[in-house]
């Protein structure tokens, strides 16, 4: 229902008959649209941090970063609209201190395991990162949300062969890609 009509759109009423439960059902399992919102986003961030330490520890350097890349590509296409919807929950929580406090705390999670997962992915070519971990994180992280912006506007925007490039070269790892190829 979120991603069919938006934060702002999708009423609690509406979520509790799309999964065939009464209203109150509804609040006795949250207690507000806000709390359902976050239950989903707490398991996407788990489910996703999971999968990237699960790619960073089988692949290292360019091929880690790409194949990072790849699972958020395939992500997005099992759910369109996510980013969409994340981008306007952001805004609307930007507003709201309860909802902006708690939301920092997610999005601080999901850029620990964007971080953690980057680490392990720089860990086995021994090559130092050009700025902290945490900044490559929040980039890469800001990026995904800045792409999917955009091509809401241009479906053609920064093709995805384009997109990964851009982030191999502002990552540091462009040299180790050209060197990997040549193996």
């Amino acid at each position: 229902m979120f991603l069919a009509r938006g934060y702002a759109g999708a009423s609690l009423d509406a979520i509790a008959d799309e999964a065939g439960f009464s209203v109150g059902v509804v609040y006795s399992q949250f207690g507000s649209k806000a709390d359902l919102f976050f239950a989903l986003l707490e398991r996407r961030i788990e489910t996703r941090a999971l999968q990237n330490d699960r790619i960073a520890k089988e692949f290292g350097g360019a091929d880690g970063l790409r194949e990072l890349l790849r699972a958020g590509r395939e992500d997005a296409a099992t759910a369109p609209g996510w980013q969409h919807l994340l981008a306007e929950f952001r805004a609307i929580a930007l507003r709201d201190a309860s909802l902006s406090r708690r939301y920092s705390k997610a999005h601080a999670r999901t850029v620990d395991g964007i971080a953690s997962a980057l680490e392990k992915i720089y860990e086995p070519i021994g090559l130092t990162p050009p700025v902290p971990i945490r900044s490559l994180a929040e980039f890469l992280q800001a990026g995904t949300v800045g792409v999917a912006l955009e091509r809401a506007a241009n479906p053609d925007a920064l093709p995805d062969h384009d997109a990964e490039h851009l982030m191999l070269r502002a990552l540091g790892l462009l040299d180790t890609a050209a060197t990997e190829e040549r193996q």
